[in-house]
C-alpha cells in the first residue's frame, strides 16, 4: 500500500476503543469505522458518520482490537530447553535452575545468531497481533553480554530492561555481583535500556538486594518493575509497591496483604498464565485481584525454560479458562493492561491521538479469542498505520 495522507478503515464488525468515554469495560462499538492520519488515529465513531478519506479499507465485518501490548518477554537468548519441559511433563518440578543453561548458550552465540533469533520471534508475535513488546536482557549475566544482549533488543522495541538480577552466576559470591550489575554492569546496560529489574524470589535475590538494584538503577534514569511471588510467597510485592513500581509482575502467590498493596498503589499486577500452564504451578486467581481494585495486565513471559509461547491469544484464553477472567477482562488486560503496565498512553487503545496499531480478526467478536483457542485468528495486523 502506499503511504496517503489518510485511510478510512471500514466495514468494522465490532470494534474494541478501550475509551474509557464510551461504555463497557472495552468501549465496544458495532459497524464502526477508524480513521487513520499518518501513524495515529484521527477519527473513531458510527461508518454511517465517518468523514472522507484518501483511501479506504473494508475489514470485511471483522471485529478489530488495539494492537496486543507484550509488557513482559525474555526475547535475547540461544537454545532452548525443550528437555526440561518434558522433564516437568513428567513430573519434575520447576525451579529456575535452567536460567544457567540458557546463559551459557546465549553467550556462546554471535550478535548476529541472537538478533536473527530476536527478529524470528518479534515476527512471531506480530503475526499473532502484538504490536508492542518489551524485551528484558538477563542470559548474559556479564558486562559485555548484558550490553550487547540490550543494544539488540533496542533494534526492534523501545520497552528494553536490563535485568541483570535474573540469577546470581554458578560460582560467584552473591554480595559480589549485586555489586558488579549496580556498577559497571549497570554503566554498560543503561545506555541501551529503558527499565531495570530484577528476580526477588528464593534462589534468586532476596528483598534487599532487589532494592538495591533497584535504587541504582532509578539514579541512573531508569524505571523499576520487578519479577515476584512466583515461586512462593515473599516479600517481591510489598517493595514493588512500596517503590512504587509501575508493574509487578507474576503475583502467583500472593496474601491479603499483598492484595491490598496492590490496590493501594497502583501498581500494576502483569499475570503470566503461560507460565502457569509451562510449569504445572497454581495460576495466579486474576478474579480476586480485580474484585479488590487492583489493576492487572496480561503478557506472554516467552523465554525458553518456564514459557515458551510468544502468543498473546494463546494467554487470552488461558486467563478466561483457568483464571477467572470474562473474555472483555482478559482483552483488556492484554491491551490497555499492558500499556498501563508499561506506562504507555498512546498504545492498548483506539481513541484519537492514540498510534494506530490494530488486529483484525477472523471472527465477529473478540470473545473469539477465548472461545476458539488455538485458532489463527489474526487475519491481519496494522502497525503504525499500515497493514504490516
Amino acid at each position: 500500500m502506499t503511504d496517503p495522507s489518510s485511510v478510512l478503515l471500514t466495514g468494522i464488525g465490532e470494534l474494541v476503543t478501550n475509551d474509557p468515554d464510551r461504555p463497557g469495560l472495552l468501549g465496544l462499538l458495532a459497524d464502526a469505522a477508524v480513521v487513520v492520519e499518518g501513524s495515529r488515529v484521527a477519527w473513531v465513531g458510527s461508518a454511517r458518520d465517518a468523514p472522507a478519506a484518501d483511501t479506504a479499507y473494508d475489514a470485511g465485518g471483522r471485529a478489530v482490537l488495539p494492537g496486543f501490548v507484550d509488557s513482559h518477554s525474555h526475547l535475547v537468548f540461544a537454545g532452548d530447553r525443550a528437555a526440561e519441559f518434558a522433564a516437568r511433563m513428567t513430573g519434575e518440578p520447576y525451579t529456575a535452575g535452567g536460567i544457567r543453561s540458557t546463559v551459557a548458550a546465549t553467550r556462546a552465540a554471535t550478535d548476529e545468531e541472537l538478533t536473527s533469533h530476536v527478529a524470528h520471534l518479534v515476527a512471531e508475535m506480530r503475526r499473532q497481533g502484538t504490536t508492542t513488546v518489551e524485551i528484558k536482557s538477563g542470559y548474559g549475566l556479564t558486562v559485555h553480554d548484558e550490553a550487547r544482549s540490550l543494544a539488540i533488543a533496542r533494534q526492534f522495541t523501545e520497552e528494553t530492561t536490563f535485568l541483570g538480577a535474573h540469577v546470581v552466576p554458578a560460582g560467584t559470591d552473591p554480595a559480589a555481583y549485586v555489586e558488579l550489575v549496580t556498577g559497571p554492569m549497570l554503566a554498560a546496560a543503561a545506555p541501551y535500556a529503558r527499565w531495570i529489574d530484577a528476580f526477588c524470589e528464593t534462589g534468586a535475590f532476596d528483598a534487599d538486594q532487589a532494592r538495591t538494584v533497584l535504587d541504582a538503577g532509578r539514579q541512573v534514569g531508569l524505571r523499576g518493575r520487578l519479577h515476584a511471588n512466583q515461586l512462593g510467597p515473599g516479600p517481591g510485592v510489598q517493595l514493588a509497591c512500596e517503590l512504587g513500581l509501575v508493574a509487578v509482575d507474576h503475583c502467583t502467590y500472593l496474601t491479603d496483604a499483598d492484595v491490598a498493596a496492590l490496590r493501594d498503589s497502583g501498581t500494576v499486577a502483569t499475570l503470566l498464565p503461560g507460565v502457569e500452564f509451562s510449569t504445572r504451578q497454581p495460576f495466579p486467581d486474576a478474579r480476586r485481584l480485580l474484585d479488590a481494585g487492583v489493576r492487572i495486565a496480561l503478557a506472554s513471559d516467552c523465554n525458553p525454560g518456564s514459557c515458551y509461547t510468544s502468543s498473546i491469544p494463546f494467554c487470552i484464553a488461558m486467563a478466561v479458562r483457568e483464571m477467572g477472567l470474562s473474555p472483555a477482562e482478559a482483552v483488556h488486560a492484554a491491551t490497555r493492561g499492558g500499556a498501563d503496565a508499561l506506562d504507555r498512553a498512546d498504545v492498548g487503545r483506539v481513541t484519537v491521538g492514540a498510534a494506530a496499531d490494530l488486529v483484525l480478526l477472523d471472527a465477529p467478536s473478540h470473545v473469539h479469542l477465548a472461545y476458539r483457542p488455538g485458532v489463527p485468528l489474526v487475519a491481519g495486523v496494522w502497525l503504525g498505520g499500515r497493514p504490516a
